[in-house]
């Protein structure tokens, strides 16, 4: 028969006793447990946390022990303890579940990065939601913000209760506006000025041309980054002792202007002593002290002997030492001011490449991966392979990221894995395009492109192109792989008509059509060698304003001629990138000559040089060379003019109308080229002043030189024309936007002149 329940302790919140004076000192031994109220929660959960079970002796004293126990788990809003009979009744109210999170008005911060700081604090999809955590998670908001310099941000949260015990979390942020850094203020300092200082550092105030800079925009990490290369300045000169005493961040009363106090402690400034090797040496110890970067009698600095540590490590990772551990030990004589440094090397054990694993190449197949690889399996672990195996990974055209990561075989000490991690991007694209350039006028493109065909990594393309004066037909296939050493194998087909009516050249029609076959084939890892061959036809058609010279060699030589064109080259290709490169260098030799039989013969030779060197940040210094010579052979009398070489534009010698240098025509006046060319460029390359995070978009100011010559002997320096100037180059989703704003130099009376330029999705 079932009794009405005695109530032992009820909490709600508090402790509350109830009928404390009945039931104090009541005791008795639990036949069972009984648990209510229960509705997600499963009752094993609530047993695992009781601290009691069936056969128990209950003490009423055990009651507050049992409830906070219960509380403590955060599950319940509401407690009861009941006794019925012999029977514990456990009376549960549950605290309801976040079923959704919405977070409204974020910018600066991504969502997913908000949701991550509320999970540190409790919230977060499916979890119990308890009231008191919600000043707790603004606060955390708020930190975030204020991280990020946004000190009047607002935040207001709204709970709406749902059916089935749950609840819905809506948090609506408005930012307002990052404080800005007035003035960073260095104490303490005297080896460096105040200018020396704040220079290298991210955070400050912008230059007044930057406008558009966050130099100015203060964060706790940028700070703390900032910390860093001033401790770094010092270390790299000799101040082994420097430290920071203190930062102080203050804002102003309308929370608008940041001030940064920085107080440094420089100390001394030490010298290196004596420097030498310890340890064993599986490489000759010749070959490692020459590695070393930091000498008896330099300012000591870290940077020198972080560099010198890693030189060795990677010097004797490329023997195989894959875990070798190279120490600087340092002997301070404070009396002297002097570092003596011992680099004791301990190679480990060597190592070679089990298995080498690939990952994240879902269209990919792993073959086409895996030949681009240096490092080869059951090899002897080489950094320098791997590094190069990454590089080459990075070159495909389909491939946007690599990672490759050392793992050591478990249990055993002398094998390791790699695993290549890959990032695609999308091999394919069809493209539906417009673009204009003053010498070309509007032009449209239509294309479809793949270059990882059906994951083999061979290319497939084809595409339209129409502007006012040519129209081209281009389809394309290139297998990289043609053999399994690397030589690849290409087929192209080509229709063009160019009517050359509004360009600054003479005036005539063209039709040109073409097969070639071309073979690369590398040399080294550097070095490619490219042979290509083709029948080519080609059709002129002359008006009434074709120049004479033009009508003289299509009445020789006809208007159609068919020949068979060999071309030739050898590159050498140092560069890091092939867009926007910083470093390396390109060189490239070409020779194309006709083959024996064709109708009309001739040759050309021709060097490219293109060498890059970053001098200091992102700035880059560039020099571009170019020289190219045509000649006639056999029966040939000349070159054809629709061979020769034009200058002037944007892609040679800026501040000159395209195609507008050179040779002109007695009759008509305009350029009809000439047999021999030379151009070169310096120029200096840095990111946007207006836009310092831009990676899409450089800025450079470039000296031109350059002329076309009627033959190698005509060449004259003092015929060279040159132009100085700006330009830009904007990586624009609609292709490249290429500006220059350039002032001619050396210019000859007739010279077609043409200071502003630009071209939209035509090419770099």
């Amino acid at each position: 028969m079932r009794t009405n329940p005695i109530p032992l302790l009820l909490m709600t919140g508090t402790l509350a006793l109830a009928s404390a004076d009945l039931l104090a000192g009541e005791h008795f031994r639990i036949d069972d447990i009984r648990v209510e109220g229960l509705e997600r929660i499963k009752a094993g959960t609530v047993f695992t946390y009781l601290p009691l079970k069936v056969g128990s002796r209950f003490d009423f004293d055990q009651s507050p022990e049992i409830i906070r126990t219960l509380f403590q788990t955060g599950f319940f809003k509401d407690v009861q303890l009941y006794r019925e009979g012999d029977v514990l009744v456990v009376k549960v109210a549950e605290r309801p579940a976040i079923a959704d999170i919405k977070i409204e008005g974020n910018k600066d911060l991504e969502t997913d990065q908000l949701m991550q700081a509320l999970k540190g604090v409790g919230i977060a999809k499916g979890r119990v939601f308890n009231p008191t955590i919600l000043e707790r998670m603004e606060m955390e908001l708020r930190q975030q913000y204020f991280g990020r310099g946004k000190y009047n941000v607002q935040i207001k949260t709204t709970v709406r209760h749902l059916p089935r015990n749950r609840v819905s979390i809506h948090i609506d942020i408005s930012e307002g506006v990052a404080a800005k850094i007035h003035k960073i203020i260095v104490v303490g300092n005297h080896a460096f000025t105040d200018k020396q200082i704040l220079s290298r550092l991210d955070s400050g105030i912008p230059a007044w041309w930057a406008l558009f800079s966050s130099r100015d925009e203060y964060s706790k990490q940028k700070l703390a980054g900032d910390l860093e290369k001033i401790r770094s300045l010092y270390l790299d000169n000799g101040y082994i002792h420097f430290d920071i005493d203190s930062t102080q961040v203050t804002i102003s009363p309308d929370r608008k202007d940041i001030y940064i106090t920085i107080n440094v402690k420089e100390g001394a400034q030490y010298k290196v002593g004596k420097v030498r090797l310890d340890g064993q040496f599986i490489v000759p110890r010749e070959e490692l002290e020459k590695l070393v970067q930091i000498h008896g009698g330099d300012v000591f600095s870290r940077q020198k002997l972080t560099d010198t540590t890693s030189a060795i490590s990677k010097k004797l990772g490329a023997h195989g030492y894959a875990f070798a551990n190279v120490n600087a030990i340092p002997d301070i004589d404070e009396k002297n001011r002097i570092v003596n440094l011992t680099f004791f090397v301990d190679p480990g054990k060597r190592v070679y490449v089990r298995r080498i694993n690939f990952r994240g190449n879902y269209t990919t197949n792993e073959e086409v991966l895996r030949r681009e690889m240096r490092q080869m399996e059951a090899g002897w672990y080489d950094t320098r392979r791997i590094d190069r195996s990454k590089v080459r990974l990075q070159r495909l055209p389909y491939i946007a990221e690599v990672n490759i990561e050392t793992r050591r075989v478990p249990g055993v000490d002398d094998q390791v894995d790699l695993d290549v991690g890959v990032t695609e991007r999308m091999s394919g694209s069809f493209t539906v395009g417009a673009g204009y350039s003053q010498s070309q006028g509007l032009s449209f493109n239509l294309g479809l492109t793949q270059d990882n065909f059906m994951g083999s990594g061979k290319r497939v393309a084809t595409s339209v192109t129409a502007s006012k004066s040519t129209q081209v037909f281009n389809l394309s296939y290139t297998n990289p792989y043609y053999t399994i050493d690397g030589v690849s194998r290409g087929f192209n087909f080509f229709h063009q008509n160019t009517d050359t009516t509004d360009l600054a050249i003479t005036t005539y029609l063209i039709n040109r059509t073409g097969l070639t076959v071309t073979y690369g084939i590398p040399l080294t890892e550097y070095d490619y060698f490219s042979t290509t061959i083709g029948p080519e036809s080609t059709k002129v058609v002359t008006g009434t304003d074709t120049a004479q010279e033009i009508v003289d060699f299509v009445n020789r030589e006809g208007e159609r001629n068919t020949l068979l064109r060999w071309r030739n080259s050898y590159a050498h290709d140092t560069r890091n990138r092939t867009v926007f490169p910083e470093s390396g260098n390109l060189q490239r030799i070409g020779v194309e000559t006709t083959v024996p039989g064709s109708q009309i013969n001739f040759y050309k030779l021709s060097y490219t040089g293109k060498y890059y060197h970053k001098i200091f940040g992102d700035t880059i210094f560039t020099v571009r060379g170019n020289i190219s010579h045509a000649a006639p052979w056999g029966d040939t009398v000349e070159v054809p003019f629709y061979e020769k070489y034009y200058a002037g534009g944007i892609n040679s010698v800026r501040g000159y109308e395209d195609n507008s240098l050179g040779p002109v025509s007695v009759s008509t006046g305009n350029a009809i080229g000439g047999n021999f060319r030379t151009t070169a460029t310096m120029e200096l390359v840095f990111p946007s002043p207006f836009e310092e995070e831009a990676s899409n978009f450089r800025m450079s100011a470039f000296v031109d030189v350059g002329n076309v010559f009627a033959d190698v002997n005509d060449f004259d320096t003092q015929q060279l024309r040159a132009s100085v100037g700006i330009g830009a180059i904007w990586l624009s989703p609609v292709g490249p936007l290429v500006f220059s704003l350039a002032q001619p130099l050396h210019d000859q009376p007739g010279d077609r002149l043409q200071r502003f330029q630009f071209s939209v999705g035509t090419g770099i």
